[in-house]
């Protein structure tokens, strides 16, 4: 019988999490359909194996080949193929690194030891990278600095990750921290004449120590890639430089009025704001950062959020990429990224631990059309490749329609003519990334998240899970692995134990749509409240308690006309009380007081066409704040 649940209201600090809703998610489904959830960490080990494996045999095999050109390093290195048969890889030098740091640090997340795998210490290999004249880490060996910040910026993040994992291995701290002060550094040639950060530009020349603009496209996103590795560069080495720096980036990136999003870049402003919150008490807006990556309508990069809708007769909700290309066009390796950045997110913030444990059950299913044993050979642009028998590379992406199929498991590769086949390394290199902290329970459709696997350069934590239950009924979820020390386990969302003094497993009910982030305690631990934080014995465990207010019924960038019905959602601590709820579309006030109607009837033709913002601002009585915004595209 599972353990009932027992309240946690004696604790310190210690309330029931508000909820914080992410826009897109009230279009996803709870339970996909059909559910039907890929072996992601073994999908991630047979890909490590394929890949790395120098002895295959057949069309466009190996994958991996030895570069001996010695570029930045004395020793051999090695390169991976981004697409199965990419015409211009190959030659040394022409590797990518978000590529091959990517499949290196894929596998660790899974438990590969890449310093000794098939006869190579791979994490070593990396430093081919490293740019021995400009000192940071470049996009290929081959190349300079100054092409594309994502690009770029990724490769340190990646190797700074790995760096965590491999904190002996020689030479990775000091090429960190030489590649972090290059960061400084960038950025203070970035600042305007009134001394702000802008990014507003491609990317960054260190041979130059000048920004580029490539006059195509920019990608001021870059500011969350460099505040995270900023901000790992702090917690390694402790100087409050990279911290201060970290946070300015995220503080240009707040002050946008414009979504920024380019690319995966974005992905880490949400996270690190909710650290960045917990940790050091600030107040960056995780909503704001997170809901222009789910939303999309960024002028950035039109068009690019996430997917929420059936493609013909498959569910391809959660899915990550452009709205905009033919209808839809998602691609892996964004999906998989996400995953594992939003992970830790909700041990800082649990407010979002519904939303986003609701999107990661629906990314874990939908995932898997990208590989070839799941779509039917005429929905898919490389049936008839048989080098990979496993299918363990996937499709780069996915679109929409082509050609009158729907949907349809493909690529730029051909189309653009890059390479052979569609199949895509550098997507595939990320499946660890899911693999390495999902894990299925007793219950089909019921997840495990690790939240501590990608919280890099974490303070002590205990063991933290996710868990969101899909379906119309409470369900009992079991937990293994306790240990033979007796633990508690504690949910921080209600604020409650869920079992006492247990060993090795057990089991509590989760009820219907409700998530989960369980924190696995020895028993008996003591807490202590630190400025309206939960700690036990000495580790952080809980946030303190924050307000939430939510839109509900309309989705950003939504076209409307008419009357528009909504309503305006609102959660308060214990601790607390409403003092004032407002709502407005633009400079208009629709609402101020403290009790809200059940819904809001908004009568569009008393305001002129185009984008208006609709916002709800929330003010409690100890001061607290929150706040939702959505634009809205009316047209009468």
């Amino acid at each position: 019988m599972s353990p009932k649940a027992e309240s946690a209201s004696a604790l310190v600090s210690m309330q029931p999490s508000t909820v914080k809703r992410i826009h897109v998610a009230e279009k996803l489904p709870n339970v996909p359909k059909p559910l039907k959830l890929r072996d992601w960490r073994e999908t991630a080990l047979a890909y490590d194996r394929f890949v790395f494996d120098d002895t295959l045999e057949g069309e466009h095999l190996p994958l991996i080949w030895k570069d001996r050109t010695h570029r930045h390093m004395e020793e051999d290195s090695f390169g991976l193929m981004s697409y199965v048969g990419k015409f211009e890889q190959g030659p040394d030098g022409t590797q990518e690194a978000v590529n091959v740091m990517g499949a290196v640090l894929g596998a660790t997340l899974v438990g590969v030891n890449k310093r000794d795998r098939f006869g190579g210490n791979y994490v070593n290999m990396l430093r081919n990278f490293f740019h021995s004249e400009q000192r940071v880490f470049v996009s290929k060996p081959a190349t300079g600095s100054g092409d594309t910040f994502w690009y770029e910026v990724q490769a340190h993040v990646l190797y700074y990750a790995l760096a965590a994992f491999y904190p002996d291995e020689p030479g990775m701290a000091e090429i960190m921290r030489t590649s972090a002060d290059r960061w400084l550094e960038a950025l203070e040639a970035l600042r305007d004449r009134e001394g702000k950060l802008q990014f507003r530009c491609t990317a960054f020349d260190f041979g130059k120590m000048e920004a580029v603009d490539n006059g195509k496209w920019r990608e001021p996103d870059a500011a969350a890639g460099i505040a995270m590795l900023l901000h790992m560069a702090y917690r390694k080495f402790g100087d409050a430089k990279y911290l201060d720096a970290a946070m300015e980036c995220l503080a240009f990136l707040e002050d946008q009025l414009d979504n920024p999003y380019y690319e995966l870049l974005m992905y880490y402003a949400p996270y690190l704001a909710a650290r960045l919150n917990a940790e050091h008490g600030k107040d960056f807006d995780i909503g704001k950062f997170i809901n222009w990556i789910f939303d999309g309508g960024t002028v950035i990069r039109p068009g690019w959020g996430t997917v929420a809708e059936r493609w013909g007769n498959y569910d391809m909700h959660g899915l990550i990429g452009s709205l905009a290309d033919n209808g839809g066009y998602a691609f892996a390796m964004n999906g998989f990224h996400l995953f594992s950045v939003l992970a830790p997110l909700v041990r800082y913030d649990p407010r979002y631990a519904h939303d986003i444990g609701k999107w990661m059950l629906n990314l874990a299913n939908q995932s898997r059309y990208f590989y070839a044993d799941e779509l039917p050979a005429a929905n898919q642009s490389c049936p008839d490749w048989a080098g990979d028998p496993g299918q363990v590379i996937p499709y780069e992406g996915i679109r929409k329609e082509y050609e009158g199929k729907t949907p349809y498991a493909s690529g730029d590769a051909t189309v653009m003519n890059w390479g052979a086949l569609d199949f895509s390394l550098y997507s595939g290199s990320y499946a660890g990334f899911v693999g390495g902290i999902v894990k299925k329970t007793n219950v089909e459709g019921i997840l495990q998240i690790d939240c501590l696997r990608t919280d890099y350069y974490r303070a002590d934590a205990y063991p933290t899970y996710l868990y969101y239950n899909p379906f119309g009924s409470p369900e009992t979820v079991e937990i293994e692995d306790l240990g033979d020390m007796a633990v508690d386990l504690l949910d921080i969302v209600r604020g409650a134990y869920l079992a006492k003094g247990v060993k090795d497993r057990s089991a509590f009910v989760l009820e219907s749509d409700q998530a989960a982030v369980v924190l696995v305690l020895p028993s008996g631990a003591t807490p202590e409240d630190r400025d309206g934080q939960l700690w036990m014995d000495g580790v952080f465990v809980a946030p303190a308690p924050k307000p939430a207010i939510n839109l509900c019924g309309v989705q950003d960038r939504e076209e409307v006309s008419g009357i528009v019905k909504f309503k305006v959602e609102i959660g308060v601590p214990q601790d607390d009380a409403v003092r004032r709820i407002r709502v407005s579309l633009g400079a208009t006030e629709l609402f101020s007081g403290k009790d809200l109607p059940e819904s809001f009837m908004l009568d569009t033709e008393e305001f002129h066409n185009g984008i208006m913002h609709l916002r709800a601002e929330l003010d409690t009585v100890n001061d607290r704040k929150d706040s939702s915004e959505i634009g809205l595209l009316i047209r009468n």
